[in-house]
């Protein structure tokens, strides 16, 4: 409405301390007004657990997830699940700075979550931090609700190919066992894994994966079947990191987001840490 792009919605990756227990009280999401500079905690949860990824769904909510492997606090409402949760969060129509609602969200899985991301239909896209880890697709029964609905997982045609693209398609998990543990559902189902995938960005009709430890990013082109390429990669159309030789190269790609230009800008979680643009790939060969 008439506010759009005044306040900023954050995630806290605060993490419970074994040490000084009595001193966690939660991850948060919190907001600041730009335009007062005001700033203010929205929702708090003890059972809030390294809380990271967080997006705009098409229908106006925020989404929001837990980037934990092994759950130390259980969700009350989805108390079997055994890694972290999606949330999904409305806000006040008459205030912003406050929630209406918290929902959890486990249809889209059990896993270390990081990146969201969503397509034009209305499907939610999550990811398994993890090494190696799973790339995911959420297709709700009904547009905007995501409370019910199918997780799959992404699975190479040819589960041989060492570097992990290629064509592909998206593989139905076991629900019941999703909502505890899409790890082991997407293992059952031979899920393709990675290392350490992050973020998640949709630019047209192709989803970008950063893939951490591999220093590349991946594209998976939406509709139709699968092709999964590598974007952009170290030694393919970026330099190999080499400190040594003073080469600040590819290394530790970890947040994607999509510029006003339609590029892809790249931001390592690496010391030094680059930002890169990438250019749209225009000879149809799949990288950059």
């Amino acid at each position: 409405g008439k506010h759009a792009g005044r306040y900023l919605y954050r995630t806290h990756e605060v993490r419970p301390d074994a040490q000084n227990p009595g001193a966690y009280t939660g991850g948060a999401v919190s907001v600041v007004d730009l335009k007062t500079g005001d700033a203010r905690i929205v929702a708090q949860r003890l059972d809030w657990e390294a809380l990271d990824g967080i997006a705009w769904t098409p229908w106006g909510t925020l989404l929001f997830a837990e980037e934990t492997g092994n759950a130390v606090f259980t969700d009350p409402d989805h108390p079997a699940a055994i890694r972290g949760l999606v949330y999904e969060m409305k806000l006040d129509k008459k205030d912003p700075t406050k929630a209406e609602w918290v929902k959890v969200r486990p249809m889209l899985g059990s896993v270390s979550h990081e990146g969201i991301e969503f397509d034009s239909e209305g499907n939610v896209y999550v990811i398994d931090e993890n090494g190696p880890g799973a790339i995911f697709k959420f297709v709700p029964k009904q547009y905007g609700d995501l409370s019910n609905g199918q997780l799959y997982a992404l699975k190479l045609d040819d589960s041989s190919n060492a570097d992990r693209v290629g064509p592909a398609e998206w593989v139905a998990l076991d629900m019941n066992l999703a909502q505890l543990d899409a790890r082991a559902a997407a293992v059952n189902v031979g899920a393709t894994g990675y290392g350490r995938p992050e973020d998640l960005e949709r630019i047209g009709s192709t989803l970008y994966v950063a893939i951490t430890s591999e220093a590349r990013v991946l594209s998976i082109s939406l509709g139709g079947k699968p092709m999964v390429n590598n974007f952009v990669k170290a030694g393919l159309n970026v330099p190999v990191e080499n400190r040594t030789a003073g080469i600040t190269g590819f290394r530790n790609p970890d947040n994607l987001a999509n510029g006003p230009d339609g590029k892809l800008w790249i931001v390592e979680d690496n010391v030094p840490s680059d930002i890169w643009v990438a250019l749209p790939d225009k000879d149809g060969d799949g990288a950059s």
